[in-house]
């Protein structure tokens, strides 16, 4: 399976940063981050779980995780998994790193990166991860902007060889080319099948969802989410 597929220094996120931070998200990021931050300069762990500092069983990796509210609620979910979120955007990471500080522990099962997905996929070890979650990814709606979606197939590679296998893939989204496109992805992709199992499912929310706002403003705007499921066979 092919994985370390360079991507021609081409992000698939935008901006990096909106307003400027007030002076307390600024000290959080300079303080509290430096010790959740995942160090790509130090080899990976053979064994993920021991990048935390409480006792875990599984690990679960999000995507893009914006301000942090599904991530944070997963890891109160699940105390025993160890959640790795990535946000390159500056402003979301300022926002989750708020949270946790004002979490008893600072939450000893979450660890950041705060830089491009791609290179911590390529620095996790095979068979590595119980999970990916990729929710309302930027979705480049300009066709010929299209490329630069986090999903194709060099990206499902890395999913597919740092995945365990029987792991799940959730991807969720607004629109609806992004979705097709998606769909596409995974039905020409041998490691992954389309979990659904009814008609309804794909616009079903996962399991004890919680939302996020920018979900609650495409729903206002007349726009129907997809919540999509792949298994990694």
């Amino acid at each position: 399976m092919e994985k370390h597929k360079a991507h021609g220094g081409q992000a698939f996120f935008g901006r990096r940063q909106g307003k400027p931070l007030r002076p307390r998200q600024k000290a959080l990021c300079n303080i509290l981050l430096p010790d959740l931050r995942i160090d790509l300069a130090q080899n990976a762990p053979a064994d993920l779980r021991t990048l935390f500092a409480a006792p875990i069983k599984a690990v679960r990796l999000e995507i893009g995780f914006g301000g942090g509210e599904h991530l944070l609620h997963e890891a109160a979910r699940f105390p025993s998994t160890g959640f790795i979120g990535v946000e390159p955007f500056v402003n979301g990471m300022a926002k989750i790193l708020a949270q946790i500080e004002n979490t008893s522990g600072h939450l000893q099962h979450v660890r950041l990166y705060d830089d491009d997905a791609i290179r911590l996929l390529d620095w996790l070890p095979d068979q590595s991860l119980d999970g990916i979650d990729l929710f309302y990814p930027d979705p480049w709606p300009k066709k010929k902007h299209w490329k630069r979606r986090f999903v194709n197939i060099h990206n499902l590679n890395r999913f597919a060889c740092v995945l365990k296998k029987g792991a799940l893939f959730r991807f969720a989204s607004d629109i609806d080319t992004y979705i097709n496109w998606t769909l596409l992805h995974i039905r020409n992709h041998p490691a992954f099948t389309w979990a659904a199992s009814s008609a309804a499912d794909w616009h079903t929310p996962y399991a004890a969802w919680p939302g996020t706002r920018y979900e609650a403003k495409a729903i206002r705007e007349g726009r129907k989410p997809a919540y999509l499921t792949f298994l990694r066979v």
